[in-house]
């Protein structure tokens, strides 16, 4: 119904469930979008213009306006809350835990502990999201020009194994994923089909 909204960001209001509203004023209307945190720390300060795609959700008692910050995303979206027991407040969680790249590379190589990383994301959830929307992901992602952020990377069964290695040793979830990131990019590790190569690489990169 709606495509996007391009006005004047008056507002951001944060509830105690780290839901963050939007505030944007087009042509004298101001409209409430809930988006994804990590949205609102890229869009500009109250007063200046801002473009949001959105999706407009009807509920019974109610309707809301999505706020993000592509197509790409905002289609994305809408494929997470079309799987069974994925509602937008996951779909939500889930883009704003992993990112737009992230999250289509783990779905598409079934990585069930980064898509479980999203709070209120079970395992059990991350599987059923792995096994219906893999395939049209794969698909769908070339269309949208979604690049593939770890397309040389290791496949899902290593960065599990990896994961927990290196937790193991005391290092957090954030250190972790930064360190999978860089090794990814080093056109050597492409050829490493060993989990415990990316582990070697991982525990360098991260000792430096």
């Amino acid at each position: 119904m709606i495509s996007y909204l391009k006005g004047t960001i008056t507002g951001f209001h944060k509830s105690s469930s780290d839901r963050v509203t939007l505030i944007l004023e087009v042509n004298q209307i101001g409209y409430e979008l809930q988006i994804p945190p990590r949205l609102a720390e890229k869009l500009p300060s109250p007063g200046e213009d801002a473009q949001v795609f959105t999706d407009l959700q009807v509920r019974e008692d109610r309707m809301i306006l999505y706020g993000f910050a592509s197509a790409a995303e905002r289609d994305l979206f809408r494929q997470l809350t079309n799987v069974n027991g994925i509602g937008a407040a996951l779909a939500i969680a889930l883009l704003d835990t992993l990112g737009l790249e992230d999250l289509v590379q783990a779905i598409v190589t079934g990585n069930i502990r980064a898509l479980a990383k999203a709070r209120g994301v079970g395992n059990k959830t991350a599987e059923r999201i792995a096994l219906e929307l893999k395939t049209k992901l794969a698909e769908w992602r070339h269309f949208a020009g979604v690049a593939s952020s770890n397309a040389t990377g290791p496949s899902g069964a290593i960065i599990e194994d990896v994961e927990m290695t290196l937790l193991a040793l005391g290092y957090t979830s954030s250190e972790v994923v930064q360190a999978l990131k860089a090794v990814s990019e080093d056109p050597l590790m492409a050829k490493a089909k060993e989990a415990e190569d990316w582990i070697r690489a991982a525990i360098a990169w991260l000792s430096k």
